[in-house]
């Protein structure tokens, strides 16, 4: 087997579909098997439904397809033991681990006044301590095999002060608070830890609410969401090509890095 991460074996959160599943096939093509991880259930809280296992089996079958194994767990990621023990029994099964991505997220909208507890407990659980718990799963068995890679989807918006989604805004910026203190306290070790930063991404992370917001209540915000290269929106296998990067060890000497993938949306 050749290719860029031929025989590594790496976790993905919310892998059942959208760039979950993108990254995994990605990684898969290039000869890396997979612990494929999604909570497939609808989250009460949000206005768009979640994947199903009948996607993340389908996400299985297209990376078995590539002629590489692929081990799946229904788990919520904001469940540290669940999330544990899966990636446990998953790395055994595969033989180790040699890196992570942290993908599964979830988005809400609305103007401040409208923001309540609910979706800042909703959005920080599953997009920060979500993170957290996917590096915390994983750390031991890079640990084990002397060193590896952590990949964090965070968005442009953790770079940029992105509004109506304030709860994912904080999320995704603490993610790189995150990253870059982990990345300095592992990096004696070998692991190393970066952010990965998109632009918009049709993945059915769609608030309906979000566009009728832009369109009718604040239409002055609307222009902060513009790309500076001519695409409204970018494609997920542009941001897999990013983590397959970010997993090689082309990247061998990179950590710590905000790699953005954003059509230009974080210099307008």
């Amino acid at each position: 087997m050749s290719g860029r991460v031929a025989h590594k074996r790496v976790l993905v959160t919310g892998a059942a579909r959208g760039m979950g599943r993108s990254h995994a096939m990605r990684l898969a093509e290039e000869g890396a098997d997979l612990i494929l991880v999604d909570v497939c259930a609808s989250l009460p809280g949000l206005e768009y439904p979640l994947a199903t296992v009948a996607d993340l089996e389908e996400t299985a079958r297209l990376v078995r397809r590539c002629k590489r194994r692929a081990v799946t767990a229904v788990v919520d990621v904001r469940d540290e033991d669940a999330l544990r023990r899966a990636v446990a029994d998953a790395a055994r099964e595969l033989g180790g681990l040699d890196a992570a991505v942290a993908n599964a997220g979830v988005l809400t909208a609305g103007t401040w006044d409208s923001t309540t507890g609910a979706h800042w407990r909703l959005v920080l659980d599953v997009n920060l301590i979500g993170a957290w718990n996917t590096c915390v799963a994983a750390i031991p068995f890079l640990l084990d095999a002397g060193g590896g890679s952590l990949v964090n989807i965070s968005s442009a918006a953790g770079i940029k002060g992105s509004p109506l989604h304030i709860p994912y805004t904080a999320s995704k910026q603490g993610m790189v608070g995150m990253s870059v203190a982990l990345a300095n306290e592992l990096a004696g070790s070998g692991i190393r830890v970066n952010t990965v930063h998109p632009t918009g991404v049709p993945t059915g992370m769609a608030p309906a609410s979000m566009h009728a917001l832009l369109a009718e209540t604040r239409t002055d915000l609307a222009p902060l969401f513009g790309n500076a290269l001519p695409t409204a929106m970018i494609e997920p296998v542009d941001v897999s090509n990013a983590v397959l990067y970010l997993v090689s060890d082309e990247s061998r000497y990179v950590t710590g890095l905000q790699f953005k993938v954003d059509a230009g949306v974080t210099i307008r």
